[in-house]
């Protein structure tokens, strides 16, 4: 999945506002560290804006409205409680693989995107 969700957020990041790290990267591990998350078994989303960070649901619903146009009106959804919203996430990403088919491994930057990637 984090295959397609970088490759998505990458297509219509316009303004080239993202970055990403792997979450196992020196890098990926020293953001987690920072905001107290585990480093290992993260089986999640995370999204991180400024001095904050967002999981699951509620990252995925923060992409969306910070990517603009008609993905902000998603944000609509953070409406209902958290619980409510991780409950349908954790569905999807436990049948993922069965409803997106796997990928063997995640987005290797191309030369064109390599500056958005914290290594």
């Amino acid at each position: 999945m984090c295959n397609r969700v970088a490759k998505f957020v990458v297509k219509r990041d316009k303004h080239r506002k993202f970055k990403f790290a792997y979450l196992q990267s020196e890098s990926g591990k020293a953001l987690l560290n920072k905001f107290d998350l585990p480093t290992t078994n993260l089986n999640t989303f995370v999204y991180i804006v400024k001095d904050k960070y967002y999981i699951k649901s509620s990252a995925a619903l923060h992409v969306l409205k910070d990517l603009g146009g008609i993905w902000k009106w998603t944000y609509v959804f953070i409406v209902f409680p958290r619980p409510f919203r991780d409950l349908f996430y954790n569905i999807i990403a436990k049948t993922r693989y069965r409803v997106f088919g796997r990928s063997e491994s995640c987005l290797i930057p191309t030369t064109d995107i390599k500056s958005r990637f914290i290594l």
